[in-house]
């Protein structure tokens, strides 16, 4: 595992990784490091213990030590190639050509250090690496968030398979003023095939990047590989969140998948096993400037010791695809993998191939480390009602079957105590299932489409998945489950997975409810919808769960708004607490409408009153092919 800090919990993102580990830092140290092998000896001081990071992306070469000093008397003791640490105070006494300092602030030390420094000897630093100021939000602060929102996403351009990456300038209505998105694209070989600036400037402008365009425009061969994006100019969220939409030249070839996790972790889950039948590609994208080794990625199944480790080496910034079969041939639907990924990976896709030439893009999930039971849940039943829902829809049962499958995502988490509850579009609940205390290794996924079989007038609503404290004790709040929806004509499935939240109970335990704008309780919605275009139907399900008793009805706004950020049309709804509404965009605003909205538009969902959960997609008007994940929100 790379010894680096990626993302806590209590502290959100590491910007000093994001700092090393950006592409265009790795093409700079690449260059450093040449020169400290040229001007050593080379003295190290580290004053923030960042040196083993720096390291661990971009190693250090021949690079000749002439010593390794640190600033806290704490860290005396470690040592770093070989060299204790020594305290900064005896620099003064090392011969050496090249100080080295570890900081993005080299100035800040250097004052600190004036009349230390060994004479003659020339100061180099990780401002060496630092990016061009027009790539800076904060350019006082370099290590600043704003300064690196940025992402990867899977990108590929082939014969019969495309990709788009839809967001908007949601950074706006923070007050940024000029965005932009500086795009870098990367071969399956790693090597940078294409860079380019996507301008945003226009508040709520859409932002559209297919793959299509993107090959026509420098003029690429057909490539599988990731696009790095980095947002400039920006305010308020340090984030960088889109939706992918998976498209081919044949209806067979249709899937929607979204992200806004841009840190590379230990581990992943809710990786799927095969259907016979089937296929399951985990596309492995290494996110780093240094190669990934062979032994240094595996896959287990959930719940057991036994690692299967890959023998294949990554290249710097390339992408491998993994069939799991290799790794285990015998396994099936519904066992479920972990991704071993040693923090070499942003979230990675994964990839169903069916054998009549279906496929269908989706993701796993970061499986936490730092949970430990949480022994207060079970006692505070009357207090918080049904505490964390993971909420997902049941779509019309008599056109797809809709599965559930619980999948563990954290490293503590041995057993999961839940029972599922089904309600109707009108927030009855209509059936339930007890699951009991279901096993770490249990392979089960559930039909919801059975439990609410025949039911005289259910057209579709909503399953939530909550924590069964008759059947067990052990909880942390950290539910998750993969959702499958397979059309019964053609066959066609869609997957989506997610984790639990408390919702719309004024009561708060810890940072819930959630609130993306504030401290809890997150009492308010807004959800991002892209349109599709002609051949395709924009549909979006939206769920009202409530932990504890809220208000009857929400108070929904639908908000279309054109590519280039105008809001065109506005309509309103109610969404019954407890129940749902399967929304189609043309029913809503009609074809007239969302023609004149243009390519590039979109639908805010806005509700002050509650929090909404939600679900979109694109569903072929022909039928046959359908896509469907759930929502973020600005």
């Amino acid at each position: 595992m790379l010894p680096i800090e990626t993302f806590l919990n209590n502290k959100g993102g590491n910007v000093l990784y994001k700092a090393l580990a950006h592409p265009l830092a790795a093409e700079r140290a690449a260059a450093l490091i040449k020169m400290l092998e040229r001007n050593g000896p080379v003295a190290i001081y580290d004053p923030d213990d960042a040196i083993r990071s720096f390291e661990a992306f971009h190693g250090l070469g021949d690079v000749s030590l002439a010593g390794y000093f640190v600033q806290k008397v704490e860290a005396l003791g470690k040592s770093f190639r070989g060299r204790e640490a020594q305290p900064v105070s005896h620099l003064g006494e090392t011969a050496c050509a090249t100080l080295f300092i570890a900081s993005f602030e080299p100035e800040r030390h250097q004052n600190q250090l004036r009349g230390q420094i060994p004479d003659h000897a020339a100061c180099v630093s990780f401002a060496d690496i630092k990016l061009p100021e027009d790539m800076l939000t904060e350019p006082r602060r370099y290590l600043s968030p704003l300064n690196f929102a940025t992402n990867f996403a899977f990108f590929r351009d082939g014969s019969d398979s495309h990709t788009r990456l839809v967001t908007a300038n949601y950074w706006a209505r923070y007050g940024a003023k000029n965005v932009s998105i500086w795009c870098r694209l990367f071969g399956g070989d790693g090597a940078a095939v294409a860079s380019w600036r996507e301008p945003c400037e226009v508040a709520g402008q859409s932002i559209v990047i297919d793959s299509g365009d993107i090959r026509s425009r420098f003029g690429l061969p057909p490539f599988t590989g990731q696009l790095f994006l980095h947002a400039t100019g920006i305010a308020g969220h340090d984030i960088m969140k889109y939706v992918l939409v998976t498209y081919g030249d044949r209806p067979e070839v249709l899937s929607a998948t979204h992200d806004a996790n841009a840190w590379p972790s230990e581990f992943y889950a809710g990786l799927p096993a095969p259907r016979e039948g089937e296929s399951v590609i985990l596309w492995l994208q290494n996110s780093h400037g240094r190669a990934i080794e062979p032994g240094e990625i595996g896959l287990s199944l959930m719940g057991t010791s036994r690692i299967a480790r890959l023998d294949k080496r990554i290249g710097p910034f390339a992408t491998l695809a993994l069939d799991v079969s290799e790794l285990f041939p015998r396994a099936r639907w519904p066992a479920q993998f972990e991704v071993h990924a040693g923090k070499h990976v942003v979230r990675p896709r994964y990839e169903v191939v069916s054998a009549a030439g279906r496929s269908r893009v989706a993701h796993v999930n970061v499986e936490r480390t730092d949970l430990e039971v949480d022994p207060s849940l079970p006692g505070l039943r009357d207090v918080l009602g049904k505490g964390y829902i993971l909420p997902a829809p049941v779509l019309p049962p008599e056109q797809y079957v809709s599965l559930l499958l619980p999948t563990p995502m954290s490293t503590a988490q041995r057993a999961l105590p839940v029972r599922i509850l089904i309600y109707d579009a009108q927030g009855r609940q209509v059936a339930e299932r007890r699951l009991g205390n279901v096993a770490r290794d249990a392979q089960l996924a559930v039909n919801l489409t059975d439990l609410v079989g025949r039911l005289p007038g259910f057209a579709y609503g909503h399953a939530e998945l909550v924590y069964d404290f008759d059947a067990g004790r052990e909880a942390d709040g950290w539910l998750h489950a993969l959702f499958r929806y397979v059309e019964r004509k053609s066959g066609h499935v869609a997957e989506t997975s997610f984790g639990s939240h408390m919702f719309n109970s004024v009561v708060t335990y810890r940072s819930e409810p959630q609130s993306y704008s504030g401290p809890p309780p997150g009492l308010s919605t807004r959800l991002f919808v892209p349109v599709g275009g002609a051949n395709v139907e924009t549909r979006c399900h939206l769920i009202y769960p409530v932990s504890k008793r809220w208000k009857d009805h929400s108070q929904t706004t639908l908000n279309l708004v054109s590519g280039n950020g105008t809001q065109v049309a506005q309509t309103s709804l109610e969404v019954p607490s407890s129940g749902s509404r399967l929304v189609s965009m043309s029913e809503v605003f009609g074809s007239d409408m969302l023609s004149a909205a243009g390519p590039g538009s979109y639908v805010i969902v806005r509700d002050e009153t509650c929090r909404l959960f939600g679900y979109q997609g694109m569903f072929s008007r022909e039928g046959g092919s359908f896509s469907f994940d759930h929502t973020f929100g600005f």
